[in-house]
């Protein structure tokens, strides 16, 4: 039988309750998501990937490894997927300008891949969290502000 696998992949700099949303609603879906921590050039992380990963994997501790695989990655997300066997990308879309920025990766994605079957799945936010954002939570955190509020209990800095 094949696995649904899933591959949600970002910065989780930190990882926030948004995140949280929807791998919690994605387990739903798929057999197996690996959360994968992509490595951007672009931008400097707060925090260290040990970091990062060692709060996903105590904020997932409960979940069976089964289901829950945390990794990192250097590479195109989608070349991350066909090496992990992943038929899944799982997105979350917070508001229209992040149904913008996906439906180009998308198509990019598809262009780029085209003997590769692998469906990207989109998430709504749930509302209650679609106004969290990782770089609003480091604003807050530099600020010295309640950060605790946006983040699972597991994140303290």
């Amino acid at each position: 039988m094949n696995k649904k696998i899933a591959v949600f992949p970002g910065s989780f700099d930190p990882i926030t309750l948004g995140h949280y949303d929807i791998i919690i609603r994605g387990l739903n879906l798929f057999d197996k998501i690996i959360i994968a921590i992509g490595k951007n050039r672009e931008k400097k992380s707060m925090f260290s990937l040990k970091k990062r990963k060692k709060w996903i994997q105590k904020t997932f501790i409960k979940l069976s490894q089964k289901k829950i695989e945390i990794d990192s990655f250097d590479e195109l997300t989608i070349s991350f997927c066909i090496k992990k066997k992943a038929r899944f990308l799982l997105r979350g879309i917070r508001n229209q300008l992040d149904f913008e920025f996906e439906k180009n990766i998308f198509i990019v994605n598809k262009e780029l891949y085209k003997k590769h079957i692998i469906e990207t799945v989109y998430l709504f936010s749930s509302y209650e969290k679609s106004h969290i954002h990782s770089y609003l939570v480091r604003d807050i955190i530099k600020n010295g502000g309640d950060y605790t509020i946006f983040v699972p209990s597991t994140v303290r800095i």
